[in-house]
C-alpha cells in the first residue's frame, strides 16, 4: 500500500469513526428519554448524557489539537468518557430500569468505541 493510500485510508476511518460517535450519542440522548422520571434514572441519565456526550467533545476537539500532546490528552479524555458511560450502562442494566435490549447495544457499541479509543492511545503512545 502506498503512502498516498496510507493517508485516504486513515482519512476515512477518521471520517467514519467520528460519525460512528455521533450515532452512538444521538442513541444515548434517544435511550436516556426513555428511561422512567423516578429520581434514580434521572441522575443516572445525567451522568450517562454528560459521559457520552464527552466521548464525541473529546474526540473532535482531538482532530482539532495544536499539538500532539493536547491530541493524546483529548483520546484519553475521550477514553475515560467512554469507560465511564460503559459503568453508568451497566448500572442502569443492572437496576432492571431500562429496556435491557437497548441498553446492551449501546452497551456494546461503546465498547467498541472504548477499544478503539484505547488502541488509538497506545500507539499515540508509542507502546503498541
Amino acid at each position: 500500500m502506498t503512502m498516498q493510500n496510507l493517508k485516504i485510508e486513515k482519512e476515512k476511518f477518521k471520517s467514519e469513526f467520528g460519525s460512528r460517535v455521533k450515532v452512538f450519542i444521538v442513541n444515548i440522548i434517544q435511550f436516556i428519554d426513555s428511561l422512567p422520571q423516578d429520581r434514580t434514572c434521572k441522575i443516572i441519565a445525567d451522568q450517562l448524557l454528560r459521559s457520552g456526550t464527552s466521548i464525541g467533545a473529546n474526540y473532535f476537539e482531538a482532530r482539532a489539537a495544536s499539538s500532539r500532546n493536547d491530541f493524546i490528552n483529548f483520546f484519553q479524555y475521550a477514553l475515560k468518557s467512554a469507560n465511564e458511560s460503559k459503568f453508568w450502562l451497566e448500572i442502569i442494566i443492572d437496576s432492571n430500569k431500562c429496556n435491557a435490549e437497548k441498553a446492551n447495544v449501546l452497551l456494546k457499541e461503546c465498547l467498541e468505541i472504548s477499544n478503539i479509543l484505547a488502541s488509538s492511545v497506545l500507539t499515540l503512545k508509542g507502546r503498541k
